[in-house]
């Protein structure tokens, strides 16, 4: 039972966050952030535990089921592979980080700020757990409305409307992938006689080629919205610059990823040919927003939304690699997920940590800060570094290996793609000469980073590190034990001379 343990405990300890707010107000800040550390250690548990390949009569490391009454072939049906293990893994260590990053900036009515926290990381864990997909499109949903009331209570001066804009992209998204998510159980149903949301058993449903279509646009719909992907991503920068840090954090480091993974486990497995014939177009997207988002980040005044332009660039180079059909590509994609959600995630810690003590988010008013806050401007420019993609550091091996496997099928898309490291050097070292070099115009005379925000900014470069230097064991993780592997990356591919080419995709 540790993966309904790994998806209630986050549940458990938000009420009881909230319900003790009146008796301290300290007390649901260390209820929150213990019930999130329990969760990591439960996920590293898992990590650890399963070293050995998964046996043959059944794909998964580890799964969980149990009846659910609610509507016939609905079951309670969780199971970890190696990308979901990976993904658990990196919620469980960002929900600590948001915790901890909150601990000042948060005051009033902490107990439903940190039960809003603590759900919003249970409905993403839920999405990366579930495979039943009505549970999936439940815990889909479940995760929007805490992030809803984190951004529209605890956010910055036009909060209302970026929670009001962020709630109708992600739920509208949602309700075409609902709509797939039926048309699928009903096919299957009138195929076979037998009525089910079971993923495994959805994999194999026979259905005619124009209806097959329709329903991963469905999927697609809400995939891309949440990825995001140019042109669905708008919702996006306003989200992220109304947001508290903590907020900013799950949004970039998770909630990013759900759109990603949605990809991974259910559009390409349950629609291959499908998915096949839309590589092209949806690489294509991948580009755009690759070059978009980096060129809209240079042009940024707000601190908070420059951020935010960046993972739009960054997460075009995951839609990239999931879709080139590439072993490399993928593996690219699954490193660069994780170094992303923890670089961005430090720089949104790095972003709110700065507007708390310079009451602004204008680059134009920064400068300067080094000398007065040595510690808080190297810590700065270590993950501007990262997110530009520095050798040494996750980042630059993600996105070189995901350039590196769309370069064997698609040369012109990954030549468009390198672009990118040109752009990501450009806004990331004019952030970094805004914030730390220059004149103190304003004479700022500001705290440095306290013991507290030195301990968050050295967790989360440890983890960026081992990726840049040693990325090999967390390739093996995922590899291992992963049924959607195959069906990522065997995507037909044209013929290049000299180039051994993987077989195609099953049909």
């Amino acid at each position: 039972m540790i993966l309904a343990a790994i998806l209630f405990i986050p549940v458990c300890g938000g009420i009881i966050a909230w319900l003790t707010e009146y008796a301290s107000a300290k007390l649901p800040r260390w209820i929150s952030l213990i019930s999130l550390a329990v969760d990591f250690l439960l996920t590293a548990g898992l990590w650890l535990g399963f070293l050995h390949q998964p046996g043959a009569h059944s794909p998964w490391l580890a799964s969980a089921s149990a009846p659910w009454v609610l509507l016939p072939g609905v079951s309670f049906h969780l199971g970890v592979d190696g990308t979901s293990l990976v993904l658990i893994s990196l919620t469980g260590f960002l929900g600590c980080m948001a915790a901890a990053a909150s601990w000042n900036e948060i005051t009033e009515r902490t107990g439903f700020f940190y039960l809003c926290l603590t759900w919003t990381i249970a409905g993403v864990l839920g999405v990366f757990l579930s495979l039943d997909l009505f549970l999936f499109y439940f815990a889909w949903e479940f995760m929007l409305v805490p992030m809803y009331f984190l951004i529209n209570c605890w956010g910055h001066e036009d909060r209302f409307r970026a929670a009001v804009k962020f709630f109708l992209f992600t739920q509208l998204s949602g309700l075409f992938m609902l709509a797939s998510i039926i048309g699928l159980y009903f096919a299957h149903g009138r195929a076979t006689g037998v009525y089910t949301f079971d993923y495994e058993a959805l994999l194999h449903t026979p259905i005619a080629a124009p209806v097959t279509f329709l329903l991963l646009l469905g999927f697609l719909a809400a995939f891309l919205v949440k990825l995001p992907a140019v042109p669905f991503h708008t919702w996006l920068p306003d989200a992220h610059t109304q947001a508290p840090t903590a907020g900013s954090v799950i949004l970039a480091g998770l909630l990013l990823k759900t759109g990603a993974y949605g990809l991974l486990r259910f559009a390409i497995p349950l629609f291959p040919a499908e998915s096949t014939a839309a590589t092209g177009p949806l690489m294509v997207l991948g580009v755009v927003g690759v070059l978009y988002g980096a060129l809209l980040a240079f042009s940024q005044d707000d601190l908070k939304r420059l951020i935010a332009y960046t993972s739009i660039s960054h997460m075009g180079f995951v839609l990239l690699g999931l879709f080139a059909g590439s072993r490399l590509a993928f593996q690219g994609a699954m490193i660069q997920m994780v170094s992303h959600g923890l670089s961005t995630g430090a720089l949104f810690i790095l972003a709110g940590l700065l507007q708390e003590r310079l009451r602004t988010r204008s680059l134009r008013r920064m400068g300067g800060l080094w000398p007065v806050a040595p510690r808080l401007g190297g810590a700065s420019m270590f993950f501007a570094l990262a997110s530009l993609g520095l050798p040494g550091m996750g980042n630059f091996v993600g996105e070189f290996m995901v350039v590196l496997g769309v370069y064997q099928a698609h040369p012109g898309l990954a030549v468009a793609a390198s672009l990118g490291f040109v752009f990501s050097t450009a806004y990331a070292l004019r952030m970094i000469q805004r914030i730390c070099f220059g004149e103190n115009r304003e004479g700022w005379k500001v705290p440095d980073l306290s013991l507290r925000e030195m301990g968050i900014m050295a967790l989360m470069m440890v983890p960026l590190l081992w990726l840049g230097l040693s990325p090999q064991p967390l390739i093996d993780r995922v590899e291992k034990g992963n049924p959607s592997m195959a069906d990522t990356t065997s995507a037909p591919k044209p013929h290049l001379p000299g180039k051994t080419l993987p077989p195609g995709r099953r049909k």
